[in-house]
């Protein structure tokens, strides 16, 4: 659930690196840092942006962390969500209906992640100088008739979840499947900036204090990860 990366040689990564007939793929870090730069002026003058990594990351890793969070759906490993944190912690079905597995990083699809995501943090430091220091992540599953109402990630001034991520994973995901990211402007609450329609290698950031966002009711099953850079050495209890 926790990860801080320490990585020696960030100029590759791949998934099954070790087996062979593995399909390796490098990631071309100028491009990607290029594209984060895109990504970083979005974030500043919007609050948020989104970018296919279809182009950035091993074309093993999609479908690896689809059929990986799909076997834990099928196998009743996800557990359902609920709001607020520590002691104010609940489920309201009224509210939100998705089901969750915390990520540890321990999976083939899930090292591979990690590393992308520590990319991910180190270009946002570089970039916004946000003095990320570690993020977390889990898997989501929205069966048919599931939503999650409009809320914001984390509360003004606490200064722990900064940066939210979301990267789906569905392939050929149509607008009547339902289950867009629909975003609302940070300086005017009821005005709609976005809606995202939640294909595979779709990636969306946007500030987690900031921006309210809410997903819409998905029509057929849909499979997402999230992910939040924070400030915060010490883990808050879930």
């Amino acid at each position: 659930m926790i990860a801080k990366m320490d990585v020696n040689d960030l100029s590759t990564f791949s998934v099954a690196a070790d087996r062979p007939g593995s399909n390796l793929a490098a990631m071309d870090l100028k491009d990607f840092e290029e594209a984060m730069a895109h990504v970083c002026h979005d974030l500043t003058e919007f609050g948020w942006a989104n970018l296919s990594v279809l182009d950035y990351v091993p074309p093993e890793l999609i479908p690896a962390l689809m059929a990986e969070v799909r076997q834990l759906h099928s196998e009743g490993s996800m557990k359902e969500a609920g709001i607020g944190r520590g002691a104010n912690h609940s489920r309201d079905r009224s509210i939100r209906r998705d089901r969750i597995v915390w990520l540890k990083g321990d999976t083939e699809p899930q090292a591979a992640l990690f590393q992308f995501l520590e990319l991910v943090r180190m270009d946002l430091n570089r970039l916004l100088f946000l003095g990320l220091s570690r993020f977390e992540a889990h898997y989501a599953s929205y069966e048919s008739g599931d939503f999650y109402r409009r809320h914001i990630d984390s509360f003004k001034g606490r200064r722990s979840r900064i940066v939210s991520m979301v990267l789906y994973l569905n392939d050929q995901w149509q607008s009547q499947d339902g289950g867009m990211l629909r975003l609302f402007n940070r300086d005017s609450p009821d005005e709609i900036c976005g809606t995202v329609l939640p294909e595979a290698g779709r990636m969306v950031l946007f500030m987690s204090e900031e921006m309210p966002h809410e997903v819409l009711t998905a029509q057929r099953t849909r499979y997402s990860l999230a992910c939040w850079f924070r400030q915060d050495e010490v883990p808050i209890p879930l």
